[in-house]
């Protein structure tokens, strides 16, 4: 089994790695071709998958069950 404080840290790590992909991909496509009215579905879906991210990290490493 791993501990609690291995998950925690593997966790944040995951989930902070997948953030700033999300985020650096969203900022890439505005100031690209895209610009910014152009983007802002994608910013929309983004912020949308980074709160996922945020709450499954949340449930999965600190929520009681």
């Amino acid at each position: 089994m791993v501990s609690t404080t291995v998950k925690r840290i593997s966790a944040l790590i995951a989930t902070g790695l997948v953030l700033v992909f999300v985020l650096g991909l969203a900022e890439s496509i505005s100031s690209g071709f895209a610009g910014f009215w152009g983007g802002l579905p994608f910013w929309i879906i983004a912020l949308f998958v980074m709160g996922l991210a945020l709450f499954d990290f949340w449930d999965e490493t600190f929520r009681k069950k």
